[in-house]
Order: C-alpha cells, then sequence, then structure tokens
C-alpha cells in the first residue's frame, strides 16, 4: 500500500515567497507615494484659510501694498495660525501677498525636509489667480501634486 503524503514542496513555497516579494516590491514605493500626497494634501489645507484671506483683502483693497508682514488682524484673522504636524510655520509677505508654508524635517520625506512652497497671488480683472513655487523642484511627487492644485 502506498502512503499518501499532503502538503506543499519546497519549490512550490519558494514560487509563493517570491510572487509575494514581487506584489510587495511594487505596491510598497506606491503606497509610499500616497501617503507623501497625502500629506501634502494636509499643507494645501493649512494654507486654504489664508489664501481665502489675502484675497479676500486684496478684492477690497485693490492690492496686496498694503498688507504688512505677517498681520494677521488686517486679513481679518483673529491669530497667526498654528503649525501642524506638516507645516511649521506659515507666514504672509508685505505687499505681495505671497504665502509661505514651511515643511517640518522628517514628516513628510527626506527630500522635502525643512522645503517651503510659496502662493503668490495674482491680481486678475475678475479673479485671483495663483502661482506656486516650491523650495524644491527635483522631488517628482511634490511636482505631479503642485501642478494639480494649480
Amino acid at each position: 500500500m502506498k502512503k499518501m503524503q499532503k502538503g506543499f514542496t519546497l519549490i512550490e513555497l519558494m514560487i509563493v515567497v517570491a510572487i509575494i516579494g514581487i506584489l510587495a516590491a511594487v505596491a510598497i514605493p506606491a503606497y509610499q507615494d500616497y501617503v507623501v500626497k497625502a500629506k501634502l494634501a494636509k499643507v494645501a489645507s493649512a494654507v486654504d484659510p489664508i489664501k481665502l484671506a489675502v484675497a479676500t483683502y486684496m478684492q477690497e483693497n485693490g492690492s496686496a501694498a498694503g498688507l504688512t508682514g505677517n498681520d494677521w488682524t488686517t486679513l481679518g484673522m483673529s491669530a497667526a495660525p498654528t503649525a501642524t504636524t506638516e507645516v511649521t510655520g506659515i507666514t504672509v509677505t508685505a505687499t505681495s501677498g505671497a504665502i509661505v508654508a514651511t515643511l517640518c524635517n522628517g514628516c513628510i520625506k527626506a527630500s522635502l525636509n525643512g522645503a517651503t512652497i510659496t502662493w503668490l497671488p495674482n491680481m486678475g480683472a475678475s479673479a485671483i489667480t495663483w502661482t506656486i513655487t516650491p523650495s524644491v523642484t527635483s522631488d517628482t511627487v511634490l511636482n505631479n501634486i503642485l501642478s494639480k492644485w494649480i
């Protein structure tokens, strides 16, 4: 009588492990990009109320010429914006109304440590548009996201 063995051979198990390894090698970098995108979206959310305040000031006064740097009461805000886990500080530049968000070290990704993103308002005839400029131009994930924000 012949014995029946049940189970997997070593080669079958090695093939399964190899397939899992290949899938993980593809999935992990994509997942990391999604995490960076989510954190940069939080940066944009932190800046949005200030963009609204600067745009309102410019529409009411015709330009940003009367702004003084970080004059939050002139912008109709009760206090300076608080830092978030991704942003160490947000400033408004005098006379231009440019908003500069400084990213924290080690909270988004290494290539963006201490980087800044600047939103510059452009007063048009019927609307205010924003030009977004990062201090780091070599990061492809950041550039892809910024191209969608414009």
